[in-house]
């Protein structure tokens, strides 16, 4: 500790902090090595040896101690909706019920203490705690206190509502279905409660429009949550109106001026789906709009949004084989393509050549065809432009489309979370797909293997934010192998190296960040997480019992779980 003092009278240009005695994991490793780092300014200005940093330590010096724990990039998830998420939890959030019981107990609770809004909004519902996945009216009349209700699903891609929200939407048993959703009957023919994807536009555009200060504070909330579970970059999936999204543009911006931006954000627009090519001088105008309110790059809208297909759980995801019915039998069903491949071949060539990346939502095999097809073809016609178009959720992959990821630039996107049996995919899903379909699911490891440059992202709030869990199942494809077998095959499991580095390098190549973070390298941004074990030294599947210690966003600590640093003055007159 004396050579503080020594080296402070000798050296001019200090270390504002350092982070000492940790293991460093970054991309191009294998295992982490034992390293020390030290920040000045926004940067990470050296990485030594252990014990080799003291002539950048002054006495002013910030000291993180990281004994046996493992410093990582700060994670970036490129695929989430963030300030939805935090307004959901500041609204009716069912995302802690563990059943329909839990779900009529919070809702009456809300409804008790919150007796002002004109109708009862909120999410977090599972499919898997109601009988076929689709809840009632009559039961939602019951826990409500007469006022309209829409509550989503945890995927949000269905709507809860009850009997006053029907009447005021004018669906009624004479409703026919949208081309893009389904409306649930009871044996009558009258609607039973339950909107799936466009059908619920009816209810959602009667929705009171999310305030400004309560789009403020669910951002707020959710960049705090997310920098707890070591997140400092995010891809916003739906920047836009889509799906009954406020468009949360001006929220960021606020927050941008305000200087209460921490996060890196990039911004996914929406491209209405039943739109055509009329929408894209207003996308361009709005990616403007926002680089020049933003020099910084701190917030940037660089990317489009296409929602190709919907989900499985309510046989709109797009497949190669028809869905199979409760008793086995193949169905006239193959899900929803939202766009016809050929005006998606059309969109995804102009937005390409205008130097937008696309995020595409494409979940079934015919749905990653089809956006494969799509890039293949703005390639054909404009080259190899960079944008980096990425596909997200990847559910079922045909074995064809696997090595096309490489061939054609791709980015997996991937959820790892899925990635595993539970409820929802072993009740409402698996049953209903052809078996063929059922072993290609979540093929995370064979895109690993081929070479395609993999991302990640939770789409949260459909599924916990929480990357090392993430991980955890990237690696180990269960929650607790103990309990629940692991899904597919062990060629389908995610070394513990390539997991990280998706969460960590391959998301910031699909945000256009990683010139700067996603890396711990001399130069980079200080976008650092300190995990509290080295997670390599530990049995894969004790992934999950790690946890995230302090998190740094260019060099400023925005989470320090122990609040345990110090500087180099009080380090050295307590060891005298």
């Amino acid at each position: 500790m004396s050579t503080f003092a020594e080296h402070a009278e000798s050296e001019s240009r200090f270390a504002d902090s350092v982070i000492l005695d940790g293991w460093m994991f970054t991309a191009g490793m294998e295992r982490p090595i034992r390293a020390d780092l030290a920040i000045a300014g926004e940067r990470i200005m050296a990485i030594a040896e252990p014990g080799e940093l003291a002539t950048v330590i002054g006495r002013d010096t910030i000291v993180h101690s990281a004994p046996d724990e493992l410093i990582l990039p700060g994670f970036q998830d490129a695929h989430i909706h963030p300030v939805f998420g935090g307004t959901e939890m500041l609204q009716c959030d069912l995302t802690a019920a563990s059943s329909a019981d839990d779900c009529y107990r919070l809702i009456r609770e809300y409804c008790a203490e919150r007796p002002e809004p004109e109708w009862i909004v909120g999410a977090g519902w599972s499919m898997d705690f109601f009988p076929g996945g689709t809840p009632t009216r009559e039961a939602l009349d019951a826990a409500t206190d007469g006022r309209p209700a829409a509550i989503l699903n945890r995927d949000h891609h269905g709507v809860w509502v009850n009997s006053r929200a029907l009447e005021l939407a004018g669906i009624t048993r004479d409703t026919p279905d949208p081309a893009d959703g389904r409306i649930e009957r009871d044996a009558s023919g009258a609607p039973s409660g339950t909107l799936h994807e466009g059908a619920s536009d009816a209810v959602t555009s009667l929705l009171p429009e999310v305030s400004d200060e309560l789009a403020a504070l669910g951002l707020r909330r959710a960049q705090s949550y997310l920098h707890e579970l070591g997140v400092t970059a995010w891809q916003d999936a739906l920047l836009g109106n889509g799906l009954g999204m406020r468009d949360a543009t001006d929220t960021y911006l606020d927050a941008l001026a305000a200087g209460e931006l921490t996060m890196r954000v990039v911004g996914a627009m929406w491209w209405e789906r039943d739109g055509g090519l009329e929408q894209l001088e207003s996308l361009i105008a709005r990616r403007d709009r926002i680089a020049d309110a933003d020099p910084t790059g701190r917030f940037r809208a660089s990317a489009v949004k296409i929602m190709v297909d919907g989900v499985a759980e309510n046989f709109t995801a797009a497949l190669s084989a028809p869905y199979r019915d409760s008793a086995g039998h193949a169905t006239g069903n193959s899900g929803l393509s939202f766009i016809s491949p050929r005006d998606l071949k059309r969109f995804v060539t102009a937005l390409d050549k205008a130097g937008f990346q696309v995020h595409f939502h494409a979940l079934g095999d015919r749905a990653v065809t089809e956006a494969l097809d799509a890039i293949k073809a703005a390639r054909a016609a404009n080259g190899d432009r960079g944008n980096r178009h990425h596909l997200a959720h990847l559910q079922v992959v045909s074995s064809w489309d696997v090595p096309r990821f490489q061939k054609l630039g791709a980015i997996a996107n991937l959820q790892m979370l899925w990635a595993m049996h539970e409820d929802q995919l072993d009740e409402l899903t698996i049953p209903f797909l052809a078996p063929s379909l059922v072993d290609r699911l979540y093929p995370f490891g064979e895109l690993a293997e081929s070479g395609a440059t993999l991302a990640a992202g939770s789409d949260w709030p459909v599924s916990t934010p929480d990357p090392l869990a993430a991980i955890h199942v990237g690696v180990n494809r269960t929650p607790d192998p103990a309990i629940t077998a692991p899904l597919g095959g062990i060629e389908q499991r995610l070394t513990l190296a390539d997991a990280i580095t998706a969460y960590t390098w391959g998301s910031a190549l699909v945000n256009g960040l990683d010139a700067d973070t996603g890396r711990i390298e001399t130069g980079y941004l200080a976008d650092l997480v300190v995990v509290d074990r080295n997670l390599f030294d530990f049995p894969t599947v004790e992934i999950g019992k790690a946890a995230v210690r302090l998190t740094m966003s260019g060099g400023r600590v925005v989470y320090d779980r122990n609040q345990s640093a110090t500087t180099a003055r009080t380090l050295e007159a307590a060891s005298r």
